[in-house]
């Protein structure tokens, strides 16, 4: 019965979120897709942090890969959406895979400073290499897509964002199912005790190396959602305020809770860019803000807290 409504309420968020560009104004169209390639960033973030334990800072290195090389592709060789896409999965995915074999024979503080300290060097040869990726200026002038090989560029904020909103959906169901499969519940064994999967006789490294790489994937698809919408790709999108963020919006989201990260993602990006600009450019110290009462009232985020029970436990403060 809980997997019906579940599966009811997720039918009616998609059929909403496919309505926007039918009720809403284009800006509206243009923040949600935002919202969306942070929100796959966000989860496949999840993925490594909350589903196999693997905490990373530099989740924003395969983001920014898969960006530049969707802008590339698609202002060189065919901005038909599926192709840019694919190329930004397969460039995200390798970069997650190559620098995996280094990265996930460390864990705990290591891990997490490696993966800051690769992100910071692709971040790096970002600006430096001006040949390639325009330096600090970024990329510009980058296409819009197209629907059909050939065809006209797409100008309609509404058609983009139903692409964008496609991928997403599609990212989603990859992680979703990878975190539920044989290969998650591994992932879920290694996440609360590495010593004991190796003693079973599980390969750690394998099963972290693989994850990695699809956790890089997805990210790639991100970029490429991050592209198609703002047709602009800087060194700023590997900087670690990306990863900071995608990290937050795990945090805030609850950790290992799919939808959650979404929740999350939603919430940093209206806060920071929006609530925030209307506040004189002070959305950062707003974000704080937020991420403090969020740890302090919900330490296991939106979509780990028992609400029943809180407001329960609130209305029994409240009696007494």
């Amino acid at each position: 019965m809980r997997s019906r409504a579940t599966t009811l309420v997720g039918l009616v968020v998609v059929l909403l979120l496919a309505a926007v560009p039918l009720v809403l104004p284009a800006d509206a169209a243009n923040t949600l897709s935002r919202v969306l390639a942070l929100a796959l960033l966000a989860v496949s973030l999840d993925l490594l942090v909350g589903v196999s334990g693997m905490p990373s800072l530099g989740h924003a290195a395969p983001f920014g890969v898969g960006a530049y090389t969707a802008a590339l592709v698609a202002r060189d060789v065919d901005a038909w959406a599926p192709v840019p896409l694919l190329v930004a999965v397969l460039a995200g995915g390798i970069f997650a895979l190559l620098t995996g074999v280094l990265m996930v024979r460390t864990k705990g503080t290591y891990f997490l400073m490696l993966t800051l300290a690769v992100a910071e060097l692709a971040h790096v040869l970002a600006q430096r290499w001006v040949g390639l990726t325009g330096g600090t200026n970024g990329l510009y002038g980058i296409p819009s897509i197209t629907l059909v090989p050939g065809g006209e560029p797409v100008t309609l904020a509404g058609i983009r964002y139903w692409w964008v909103l496609l991928v997403f959906l599609v990212g989603f169901a990859v992680v979703w199912w990878t975190s539920r499969t044989a290969l998650g519940r591994s992932l879920r064994g290694l996440r609360d005790n590495e010593e004991r999967m190796g003693s079973l006789g599980y390969s750690t490294f394998r099963l972290k190396l693989t994850v990695y790489a699809i956790a890089g994937a997805v990210a790639g698809a991100a970029g490429s959602m991050w592209v198609a919408q703002n047709r602009f790709v800087s060194p700023e999108d590997l900087a670690f305020e990306v990863s900071a963020m995608a990290l937050l919006a795990v945090v805030v989201g609850g950790r290992g809770r799919l939808w959650g990260a979404v929740l999350g993602a939603a919430l940093v990006t209206i806060v920071r860019d929006d609530i925030g600009a209307s506040l004189g450019g002070r959305g950062p110290l707003l974000l704080g803000l937020v991420f403090i009462a969020v740890v302090y009232l919900l330490p296991h985020g939106f979509a780990s807290t028992s609400w029943r029970r809180l407001l329960s436990r609130r209305t029994q403060e409240g009696s007494a």
